[in-house]
């Protein structure tokens, strides 16, 4: 009976862990996160420098 209260809560302590490792996460996306107004189109080099051959 013991044994399965402590892997009850192991389960539970795992879950918890889990959801903070998660906010965690969504915090740094969130705080890394560029706004769609300060970012800019990019063209790729190979199509400019073969019109400037």
């Amino acid at each position: 009976m013991q044994g399965d209260e402590s892997a009850r809560k192991g389960k539970q302590t795992e879950a918890v862990e889990r959801e903070a490792a998660k906010q965690r996460l969504l915090a740094q996306a969130d705080a890394e996160r560029v706004p769609v107004e300060d970012t800019t189109r990019a063209v790729p080099d190979r199509r400019w420098r073969r019109d400037q051959r």
